[in-house]
């Protein structure tokens, strides 16, 4: 276990991954602003002042669907950096030199992207979600007043989507590892997202929990396959 923390310690440095803050960083900016614009412009032009959501329930809903979009996204990013770059420009055959398990050295790589995206999706759904509750409560943009006893069961919503999300982050490696491409990856976590996000009539899958189970499961299964059999595969 202390060797595998430390694989994943110099993998962070070696590949700079602090400086990824800043993008998160800019990503919660961004995703903020966007939210800003939902509680507060009126889109149908009624005059009335309010924006899309009518209740604290649906403003949860729309940062949590826009949050995971985008965090599911950017984990294909770190992904790429992380596992795809390094078959792509076969210096994964230099690191399997090393005296070092193979499972280990890309179980490394994938615990990264997991936790990476679990921790940003919930860090900033908590941040976002205080950052609108404060500002509506001297606007009243979103009508009505917040139960403060959803709370706990909003945060363990919000930890269980950060799980499964970390979990659905991690099947652009299927597509990622046959291609050796880039943008694949990237392509891949984009029409994930795009289901998920998708609106048919009143269905949503990325409103259904038995949907997102199912997407986080499958990731991982990849991670594992991934894992399994590195040792006598021919990276060539």
């Amino acid at each position: 276990m202390r060797a595998l923390l430390k694989l994943i310690q110099l993998e962070i440095r070696k590949n700079k991954l602090a400086g990824m803050l800043k993008g998160v960083a800019i990503a919660n900016l961004a995703i903020f602003v966007f939210m800003l614009l939902l509680t507060y412009v009126d889109s149908e032009g009624s005059g009335s002042g309010g924006g899309e959501f009518k209740s604290y329930a649906e403003m949860f809903d729309g940062l949590y669907v826009l949050v995971k979009a985008t965090f599911v996204v950017f984990a294909s990013v770190v992904l790429s950096k992380l596992v795809i770059d390094e078959y792509k420009n076969n210096t994964i055959t230099l690191l399997f030199m090393y005296p070092i398990s193979r499972k280990k050295l890309l179980g490394a790589k994938i615990i990264i992207v997991f936790l990476f995206t679990l921790i940003s999706i919930f860090v900033t759904d908590v941040l976002i979600s205080a950052l609108l509750i404060g500002l509506n409560s001297f606007t009243h943009a979103i009508p009505g007043q917040l139960d403060l006893a959803v709370v706990p069961g909003e945060m363990i919503r919000i930890g269980a989507d950060a799980a499964y999300a970390a979990g659905i982050g991690l099947i652009p490696l299927y597509i990622g590892m046959r291609k050796k491409s880039v943008p694949a990856t990237i392509v891949t976590a984009v029409l994930l997202v795009s289901v998920s996000a998708s609106d048919f009539g009143n269905f949503q899958p990325g409103n259904l929990v038995g949907f997102s189970i199912f997407l986080s499961l499958l990731g991982v299964a990849i991670a594992y396959l991934s894992i399994r059999n590195i040792e006598q595969k021919d990276i060539a």
